[in-house]
């Protein structure tokens, strides 16, 4: 019988559905501790979320280093997957939001301290979009490994880092305090920068590389507001203006994170066109 024409029967070699995404181990990581029914849809969202997470840094990381190496097409087309994700990302708050403030209430004693607050990959991901503070960095000190990891990312240039370099190699006039600053430090906003970006959108058909590269960057800062932002109101929906269980301030402590902004001279850069 020719098995390779008929999907019923399994190939003879090679790994199977289930071996290659291992799912014995994937599906037996879900674990509820509160014996409540809502506690698996509170693990299965964040645990999707934390993977969704690790396939934006993989995108996000190599396409910083392409454009790096000026290399912007393979760029656009990470970034471009990545907002896709983004999509997914602030979709899963819907579901996430049918836990009612009693459902919630049933659970949140079993949960600890635990809190996305502690997310190591969602603080990579702030981090190579350019949001650098390094005091984040302390709430994973009783995990070294992962503290040394972030610290790397701390260090290294941000997304927006390299497309400023890529707005210089282009000929426009970057500061050379931008391009060769601490990038452990939070990113200050230009004039002389603005002025850069004001450049490329009033002759998009010259800049047409950067000018995309400048919307690519956009879009990817709109939908992460979006994500914040559906943070926010999740939060507030299921559990009003209580501190979070990460010991942060909860509502207040989101509402102050939506105006962090990655690439403050794209965002002003709209008023002077």
């Amino acid at each position: 019988m020719d098995t390779q024409s008929d999907p019923a029967v399994a190939p003879a070699t090679g790994p199977s559905y289930a071996s290659y995404l291992r799912l014995d181990d994937l599906l037996a990581c879900q674990s509820p501790l509160s014996g409540t029914h809502d506690e698996m849809l509170f693990i299965v969202i964040h645990q999707a979320s934390e993977l969704w997470m690790k396939l934006c840094l993989h995108e996000l990381t190599a396409a910083r280093d392409a454009i790096a190496t000026s290399r912007l097409e393979p760029a656009f087309k990470m970034m471009a997957r990545v907002a896709r994700v983004q999509q997914q990302l602030i979709g899963s708050w819907e579901i996430l939001a049918t836990i009612t403030p009693a459902d919630y209430s049933a659970m949140r004693g079993k949960l600890g301290t635990s809190s996305g607050f502690q997310s190591h990959q969602y603080r990579a991901m702030e981090f190579l979009m350019g949001n650098k503070n390094a005091a984040m960095i302390d709430v994973f000190a009783d995990a070294p490994p992962t503290q040394a990891t972030l610290t790397d990312a701390l260090t290294q240039p941000s997304i927006y880092d390299e497309a400023l370099r890529a707005l210089a190699r282009a000929g426009l006039p970057v500061p050379e305090d931008r391009l060769t600053r601490d990038f452990s430090k939070p990113y200050v906003a230009s004039p002389q920068v603005e002025m850069c970006w004001r450049t490329v959108y009033a002759e998009p058909e010259r800049h047409w590389d950067l000018y995309e590269l400048a919307e690519k960057l956009v879009d990817l800062e709109y939908r992460f507001q979006l994500w914040r932002f559906g943070h926010l109101k999740t939060v507030e929906r299921v559990i009003g203006f209580k501190r979070g269980t990460g010991g942060t301030a909860g509502v207040p402590y989101l509402a102050r994170v939506i105006d962090q902004v990655f690439f403050p001279e794209l965002l002003t850069v709209r008023a002077v066109l």
